[in-house]
């Protein structure tokens, strides 16, 4: 009890302080880290556009499934077997990791296109209003202050997996899928910020390796999408639904 009300004591405190000049305190972050943390936003940029490259393709030629995701699986796993100074080899890497992520999530875009195109754009901007907020949060925080969360996190992350095993052999239900849904969302939020403060905490101590970090940064990004898009193409589906 007496961490909990230490926590919130402390958040409170930092509320009060709060004011237009922290906005700007990134003091805490030495210049290094600040071009560090440049490359690495440059690169996630990146991918998020190869990876819409990816979903394109699978509008137009239906390639989006089990192959990709083999393919995206297995170009992250030699991504992160590769040296890092095969720096070129590795930005491919993330190039092409992020072209079959897109691809794989493509028929969820398709069918949201279907739906309202409206919904892809909604989904994505309200994504990336949530990355960016939570990852100003994370930077603008003291240093180490949320890196305690990881555990939680990892823990929610195994509660995931024990819930979509048991839902897959046992067979699910709607509330359960939901409860998978909303708290995956959680979850991923959460990684957000423990990752972005990871990230600085490790280029302090010298780990500059801006394309890992550019992909730790892209599966967040990628798993809040698909969750937000998901949420979105169901409430719209039920809404043409109860019109007619």
């Amino acid at each position: 009890m007496d961490a909990f009300s230490a926590f919130f004591e402390s958040h409170s405190a930092s509320r009060n302080s709060w004011s237009y000049d922290s906005l700007k305190n990134f003091r805490q972050i030495s210049p290094i880290v600040q071009t560090h943390l440049k490359q690495v936003y440059l690169s996630l940029c990146c991918a998020l556009i190869a990876s819409a490259v990816g979903a394109y393709l699978h509008v137009l030629w239906n390639i989006g499934g089990l192959l990709t995701t083999v393919a995206c699986m297995g170009s992250i796993v030699w991504l992160l077997s590769t040296p890092p100074y095969e720096e070129q080899k590795r930005v491919a890497l993330l190039m092409a990791a992020a072209l079959f992520e897109g691809a794989s999530i493509g028929p969820l875009i398709e069918l949201a296109i279907e739906i309202d195109p409206s919904i892809l754009v909604s989904a994505f901007v309200g994504c990336a209003v949530a990355f960016g907020c939570f990852s100003v949060a994370a930077m603008l925080a003291r240093r180490r202050e949320y890196l305690y969360l990881g555990g939680l996190l990892s823990s929610g992350l195994s509660i995931l997996f024990w819930l979509h095993f048991a839902s897959s052999v046992f067979g699910g239900s709607a509330a359960l899928f939901k409860f998978e849904l909303y708290f995956g969302l959680l979850v991923f939020v959460g990684y957000i910020v423990v990752d972005t403060q990871d990230i600085i905490e490790k280029a302090h101590f010298g780990d500059l390796d801006y394309v890992k970090h550019a992909l730790t940064l892209f599966t967040d990004f990628a798993a809040v999408f698909v969750r937000i898009l998901i949420i979105m193409v169901s409430y719209a589906y039920l809404h043409s639904i109860w019109k007619t």
